[in-house]
């Protein structure tokens, strides 16, 4: 039988077995609308025609040949109905693909990041007075205005065998303004001019008035006994006797 929706008038080919003899509730796959579907009348009875007696036909015996059975086609199959809980959506949204990532660009990112990371550092050290980190750097090598003034060197041996190296001076700024003071630098050199020892120095102070002056003074046990001369000067500029 051949089924109509009363709302949206979609028509559907279902076998009559699908009804039954005392009708259903059907829905429509189309709107998904519900009515009651009342069952198939049934076809009023044919008489059958009388059957054709063919001599032709006949058996030797005086009886007919039977005629062969009918094709019987199977039923086509029901549409399928749209149910209540349907969990599946043919064109509910899907997210999108995700976009491949790409590293040229992460590098460059990171390369930005590392750079801006280092220039930072390098603005710290220069500002909160680590002269020594800068001078192994090899930045902040700019000329100080500050003086050094060294007193004489004093050798002397202790009473347990080692020798005592101990120097001393001033650290003056001559300049009208306040100057940040670095580490000094102290170096031992032999007669060849070849540097045999070496230590850094930290100021009293790190800053400096104009006209004022700081005295600094370090000792070293067992200095080498091939040291022939001192040079001192700040870390990150050249020497000064």
């Amino acid at each position: 039988m051949i089924l109509e929706c009363p709302e949206c008038r979609t028509r559907y080919l279902v076998p009559d077995s699908a009804i039954g003899p005392e009708g259903r509730t059907v829905r429509c796959a189309n709107c998904r609308h519900s009515w009651f579907q009342s069952p198939p009348e049934p076809e009023p009875e044919l008489p059958l025609p009388p059957v054709a007696q063919d001599p032709i036909g006949a058996e030797p015996d005086g009886a007919f040949a039977e005629p062969p059975p009918p094709v019987i086609m199977p039923p086509p199959a029901p549409p399928i109905l749209a149910q209540e809980d349907a969990g599946f959506d043919a064109f509910a949204h899907r997210p999108p693909f995700r976009a491949r990532r790409n590293p040229v660009r992460r590098w460059t990112i990171g390369a930005v990041a590392a750079c801006l990371l280092l220039l930072a550092a390098t603005a710290a050290i220069m500002w909160t007075g680590m002269p020594g980190i800068g001078g192994w750097l090899g930045i902040g090598t700019t000329e100080s205005a500050l003086e050094l003034r060294s007193n004489p060197i004093e050798r002397r041996e202790l009473e347990n065998g080692s020798e005592l190296f101990a120097i001393s001076g001033q650290v003056i700024n001559p300049s009208s303004n306040t100057q940040r003071v670095p580490d000094l630098r102290a170096e031992l050199k032999d007669a060849k001019g070849r540097v045999v020892f070496s230590w850094a120095i930290a100021p009293q102070q790190r800053t400096l008035g104009p006209g004022a002056s700081i005295d600094f003074n370090s000792a070293k046990l067992d200095v080498p006994p091939s040291s022939k001369r001192l040079d001192l000067s700040f870390a990150g500029e050249g020497a000064a006797n």
